[in-house]
């Protein structure tokens, strides 16, 4: 059962964030650094993105097609769904605002290629369904977040829709960085792919800022004190409920919709996850001083989703070798990308278990 060692650099972040917030002239300056971090970050998601790769991979457009269903249609109708079934003295409201949320953002890229792999799937699929959900979040995630969250650009959720100060950061720190990464990557994409070590210990180091300055905001607003250690153990029961359920609707979906082992692997990792890099920046654009509340959820989904996911691939690979005629996975280096949930190439990565 892995546990991801960036997971607990992200806690070790909420914890410092608990124990020494930000205030004053401090939080100003550690939100302007979070700013430009978050356009850091598009950015480099943009300059990653080979747009040829993705248009490559629409031939295979009915399994592209049912994983970005399970991502952004499924999967909000799930966390929907939740409110209806899940009792609010289980979940609070701003809870439940932070679960809906991490089941609007896209899927993740690194870890669904390595478990695809290990697993012995159709990796190609893995890639480029990556690069697709990513890609179609940028926009998808702010356009679900106004339509089922009703807030965002710090009004936090519930505030009454999207304001126009919110539609421009959206538009300023998410998408204009990222179609710049797009329009600069035929200079910059090499550059980009030789120092992929260096950005993405940026890559890394930007996230944990983000973590702390919105961490630090709700420590401040006395955040801590509406979170109980009761629910949290809710908050993962529901979570639980909410990634077997997914990953059992990937796995026999797939089946009735008649697809092959190898593509059935794929839809089921790659549609059952969600991407912590991704969604992290996105909640301090949407939330302002609500994101901690917003992403603490999506924080406990990654970790829980990597540990089920490891032991799926594990028993995958398995009965995979079992078969006639198996084929050995792909070795690590080859699944490995960048660094979050932007990137579409192979052999660049950082690691495995990260976006």
């Amino acid at each position: 059962m892995p546990v991801d060692p960036y997971i607990l650099l992200l806690f070790g972040t909420v914890g410092l964030a608990a124990l020494l917030p930000a205030r004053g002239t401090g939080a100003d300056l550690a939100s302007g650094a979070s700013t430009g971090a978050i356009a850091l970050l598009f950015f480099l998601y943009g300059a990653r993105l080979s747009t040829r790769e993705a248009l490559d991979g629409l031939r295979h457009w009915r399994l592209h097609g049912t994983i970005l269903a399970c991502t952004f249609v499924v999967f909000p109708l799930l966390g929907l769904a939740a409110r209806g079934f899940v009792p609010a003295g289980i979940l609070s409201d701003p809870l439940y605002q932070g679960l809906l949320f991490l089941t609007l953002v896209p899927s993740t890229v690194q870890s669904s290629i390595a478990f695809t792999s290990l697993a012995r799937g159709n990796v190609p699929a893995a890639i480029c369904a990556g690069s697709f959900s990513s890609l179609a979040g940028i926009v998808a995630t702010p356009l679900l977040a106004a339509a089922l969250l009703g807030g965002g650009g710090g009004g936090g959720p519930g505030s009454g829709g999207f304001s126009a100060d919110s539609v421009t950061k959206i538009v300023l720190q998410l998408l204009v960085p990222f179609a710049a990464g797009q329009v600069l990557r035929r200079w910059v994409g090499e550059f980009v792919l030789r120092h992929r070590k260096a950005l993405g210990l940026v890559d890394r180091g930007s996230i944990l800022l983000v973590v702390y300055t919105a961490f630090g905001q709700g420590t401040v607003e006395g955040v801590w004190q509406r979170v109980s250690p009761a629910r949290l153990g809710g908050l993962l029961a529901v979570e639980a409920v909410l990634l077997a359920v997914m990953l059992l609707l990937t796995w026999y979906g797939a089946k009735a919709l008649r697809f092959g082992r190898a593509d059935r692997i794929a839809i089921q990792f790659a549609g059952s996850k969600k991407s912590l890099a991704a969604g992290l920046p996105m909640a301090s654009v949407l939330f302002g001083a609500q994101a901690s509340m917003a992403v603490l959820p999506l924080m406990l989904f990654h970790q829980m989703q990597l540990m089920v996911c490891a032991v799926i691939a594990g028993r995958r690979s398995r009965d995979a070798g079992d078969r006639p005629g198996a084929v050995a996975p792909a070795a690590a280096g080859e699944v490995t990308v960048p660094a979050p949930a932007g990137s579409s190439r192979t052999g660049a990565g950082t690691g495995t278990r990260s976006g």
